[in-house]
């Protein structure tokens, strides 16, 4: 059998959406971004959203918006797609690196507040793999020190902490729309706040700092998405819970299957967290007697494909100017044993038991 690692949920519904676009004439940021920022605030429980091109300008333009630059420090995990860190040096920011909570692999709230000092401004959280962890907690520890607070939920849509959903603790939040996520228009990000200043100041930012036209009161950029980006994701947005149901459901079959593999650790849900599995992530323990590599190279022998989500970010060539002396020690034993398996809301439950039974026969032999 083979399996796709990620197979974007696509039908007839988005791709007559997009051509209605396209025959409309009109394919820049028009009614459907409009229509999509509103949908999209709606679910999450936020006041504003705001479409923007991708995650990563969305996250550069939460830091420009709140006035993060120069000077100034934030607080980011290393697990994570290094645009989370990135997002910080393009508004001349210094990434400071914090350590994870090693059973939901998401920032570690003590370590936090050990790395605030007085040049901290923000700190950036990440809801990896779909589900968020202690963000109430991480935004009054924010509150008690001044600080603001931002979430990186790319991976996170739909996802709740508590019964809240995610993209509503911090002073802004950010969703990606790659198409590995739970909503893809192929690129794509959003931001949801429910500050009235931010958000206006957001909208500025993304249109060239326009408040009318050609009358330009702030030094923007060109960071809108397109009405065709958006009438594909207001068709994904129908089905996102649905989506959820599905990855859900599957994910507690695979997890029945690695049950019986003592060595093999299935994502940990934490009881306050509604996990959305962006991705399936599983951690390969020492005792396992396979490395972590060579249980990827196995699978991918008998057709199942496997990703590293993440390497470290503070250990890229790239970031070694920010990263020198960085000592993580929970975040450097989760890269060296986690991999991410096939997953998506169109596997087939026969796909799923063959990647269980597939790691059971590897582990016995």
């Amino acid at each position: 059998m083979q399996i796709p690692f990620a197979r974007p949920w696509i039908t007839e519904d988005e791709v007559q959406a997009a051509c209605e676009v396209v025959r409309s004439g009109w394919l820049s940021q028009g009614d459907q971004v409009e229509e999509f920022e509103r949908c999209f605030a709606e679910y999450v429980g936020a006041s504003h959203a705001v479409a923007m091109f991708n995650g990563t300008v969305a996250l550069h333009s939460i830091l420009l918006a709140l006035g993060i630059g120069s000077g100034d420090e934030v607080i980011v995990p290393s697990l994570t797609f290094i645009s989370t860190v990135t997002s910080v040096i393009h508004a001349q920011a210094t990434p400071v690196f914090a350590d994870i909570d090693d059973r939901t692999l998401c920032l570690d709230p003590e370590d936090v507040a050990r790395k605030i000092t007085p040049r901290t401004a923000a700190v950036m959280t990440v809801h990896y793999a779909g589900q968020p962890y202690a963000p109430d907690t991480l935004a009054d520890l924010c509150r008690d020190n001044g600080l603001a607070f931002i979430e990186d939920a790319a991976e996170a849509h739909g996802a709740q902490w508590d019964g809240r959903m995610a993209g509503t603790f911090g002073d802004a939040a950010i969703f990606s729309f790659t198409p590995t996520k739970n909503i893809t228009c192929g690129e794509g990000g959003i931001i949801t706040t429910s500050d009235d200043v931010l958000a206006e100041k957001l909208r500025l930012l993304r249109n060239h700092g326009i408040d009318r036209p050609y009358h330009h009161v702030l030094v923007g950029y060109n960071y809108r998405m397109t009405d065709i980006q958006a009438a594909i994701a207001l068709q994904q947005m129908r089905k996102l819970e649905e989506a959820i149901s599905r990855k859900q459901r599957n994910s507690n079959i695979l997890s029945e299957y690695l049950s019986e593999c003592n060595s093999i650790l299935p994502p940990y849900v934490h009881p306050a967290a509604r996990h959305v599995y962006m991705m399936y992530t599983i951690r390969v323990c020492e005792e396992a007697g396979i490395s972590r590599d060579e249980l990827a190279l196995r699978l991918g022998e008998c057709g199942i494909p496997t990703r590293l989500y993440f390497p470290s970010a503070h250990t890229q060539p790239a970031l070694k100017p920010w990263s020198a002396g960085v000592s993580l020690p929970r975040t450097e034993e989760a890269a060296n044993e986690i991999l991410s398996l096939p997953f998506f809301a169109t596997i087939t439950e026969e796909q799923v038991a063959y990647i269980g039974s597939t790691i059971q026969h590897i582990l016995n032999g």
